[in-house]
């Protein structure tokens, strides 16, 4: 599953198998990346058939031009 979160300023996209606990985590602060930025919220939230095919969308939304496909559409 590809996830779309936010805060009040920052947006996180990545892969997990757990939406749930991934989201908790975060929210926990035991992700140093986005610790500083909680309390996060699901924005977006996209079940793909395979990990290859959620990593291949992450890996594009982390672009320039997947960010500003995610904003204008997701």
């Amino acid at each position: 599953m590809l996830i779309d979160t936010m805060s009040e300023t920052h947006h996180y996209v990545g892969y997990t198998e757990n939406l749930k606990e991934r989201l908790a985590m975060h929210n926990a602060g035991r992700v140093p990346h986005t610790a500083k930025y909680k309390p996060w919220r699901i924005q977006t939230a996209i079940a793909l058939d395979s990990k290859e095919k959620a990593v291949t969308l992450e890996i594009y939304l982390k672009t320039h031009s997947g960010r500003a496909f995610a904003e204008k559409h997701l």
